[in-house]
């Protein structure tokens, strides 16, 4: 075993597979992709790249797997099984492109279309392929004891996700009797799962914001228990928590949404990860950015040093990235103008854009290209529900008995809404009237528009 000092979980034993794994040129990759993509513009201590988030995913992903394997003998988690596990969780992020999720979020739809379906767990696991096949880990997976020709597709479905539940059972890497092992590094079912602990852990710190979830704490009270699921009512097993940890679980969330409002969705990362998106689409005839995802090999080598080698060009086709990428080295980001929540979910993008150019006109406010406006969302994870409803938890009096919390049995300090979508406008111009123009625009187009408010109104 070999030990890594980690920043959030200290001296932490790593299998030897995981060395080797560690020890690839496709791996060794994130440590040139920011965790938080442009937020490190915003926040100096976000330094943090994917690189050292993989190994604390594997880390948490094996103290949770030998947590359940030493409480529940009856699971017959094998060796085998943990060590897969922690595989997905080390390779889960391969995938990532440049700047994490402002290339798979903004960058390939913008290029290939809204409709190219293209995400970073698919790139995970093609890059997964890529880096076995280039290192021949395949025999090295043997000298562990791990089957590579029933053990590589399990490590590809737990990195890709997998409903636990779906019925009939789809997956082929492991029977139905192991579904919970789905559900540790990449849960479709509720969203609770290592790769979250890890970083919400490691962001808060960075970030220096308070973290309220203790991810620990849950990790000890964590428990398989079989739960009804279909039309059929199969009984599949799920992990489950002691019932008096609904709480922490509502911190987990709470977390969640505290970083995006006030880190990932922060209003100046916003809109440089806009800029950045913009720069690469300039630059992407030249450089053939793009057309990386199709490659593994290219993909491998495509990382957030493709910013510098836009930056420090002096190639005339890359000068208007390059221009860009200069504002925001220098400061020069388009002003704020304004924020407001919408009330109403039906209201769509397309229409809030044309509704500003409208009310802009109606002002007799012109330079309208010089506007940028983005709808945010944030959530508690699962869209509008209540996350909790997708919870099972035991009680100490029946710990083999999965059952949901009732809401009586919850604060009531809880919120009403677990979904909001926020519009922000920018001004890129210079012009000093024009925006205070704007300023006012704002303010009475939200009035004038049903279904918004902004954020000075409701205090």
């Amino acid at each position: 075993m070999k030990v890594f000092n980690d920043s959030i979980h200290g001296h932490i034993e790593v299998h030897p597979l995981l060395v080797k794994i560690i020890d690839t040129l496709e791996f060794q990759r994130l440590r040139n992709i920011k965790q938080l993509g442009a937020g490190y513009w915003v926040y100096p201590g976000a330094s943090h790249n994917r690189f050292e988030h993989s190994i604390g995913v594997a880390y948490l992903a094996g103290c949770l797997i030998k947590s359940l394997q030493e409480k529940q003998a009856e699971l017959k988690i094998t060796d085998g099984d943990k060590l897969c596990v922690q595989i997905a969780g080390l390779c889960h992020d391969l995938g990532h492109g440049p700047f994490s999720h402002l290339f798979d979020i903004m960058f390939i739809p913008e290029i290939r279309g809204s409709g190219f379906q293209w995400k970073h767990e698919m790139a995970s696991v093609e890059m997964f392929q890529h880096m076995v096949k280039t290192n021949e880990l395949r025999e090295d997976m043997i000298v562990y004891g791990l089957n590579p020709d029933e053990d590589l597709l399990f490590i590809e479905e737990l990195i890709q996700g997998v409903n636990t539940c779906d019925t009939p059972w789809t997956a082929r890497g492991r029977t139905e009797e192991k579904s919970f092992l789905y559900e540790i590094v990449a849960n479709k079912r509720n969203g609770i799962d290592v790769d979250k602990w890890d970083y919400f852990a490691r962001d808060c710190h960075h970030l220096g914001l308070t973290n309220s979830f203790d991810h620990q704490r849950l990790l000890k009270f964590a428990r398989v228990c079989e739960v009804e699921v279909g039309e059929e009512k199969v009984r599949r097993p799920f992990i489950c928590f002691r019932d008096k940890e609904a709480d922490n679980v509502y911190d987990m969330f709470r977390t969640r949404y505290t970083l995006h409002r006030q880190a990932y969705q922060h209003k100046t990362v916003n809109i440089i990860e806009i800029m950045i998106k913009d720069a690469l689409v300039k630059a992407n005839d030249h450089l053939k950015i793009s057309a990386a995802i199709d490659n593994m090999e290219h993909f491998s080598k495509l990382s957030d040093q493709i910013l510098d080698q836009i930056l420090f060009s002096t190639d005339d086709q890359l000068k208007d990235a390059r221009m860009i990428l200069e504002k925001i080295v220098r400061r020069r980001l388009p002003k704020f103008v304004g924020e407001a929540r919408l009330m109403q979910d039906e209201i769509s993008e397309k229409t809030l854009k044309e509704n500003w150019t409208r009310a802009l006109e109606t002002q007799n406010i012109k330079s309208h290209v010089d506007f940028t406006v983005t709808v945010v969302h944030m959530d508690h994870g699962m869209k509008g529900k209540d996350p909790i409803d997708s919870f099972y938890f035991y009680s100490k009096r029946d710990p083999s008995t999965a059952f949901k919390i009732k809401k009586y049995q919850l604060s009531s300090f809880l919120p009403e809404r677990f979904y909001e979508r926020l519009i922000r406008v920018y001004y890129s111009g210079s012009d000093e009237k024009i925006l205070e123009e704007a300023l006012m625009c704002f303010e009475q187009w939200c009035k004038n528009m049903f279904g918004l408010q902004t954020e000075e109104e409701e205090h």
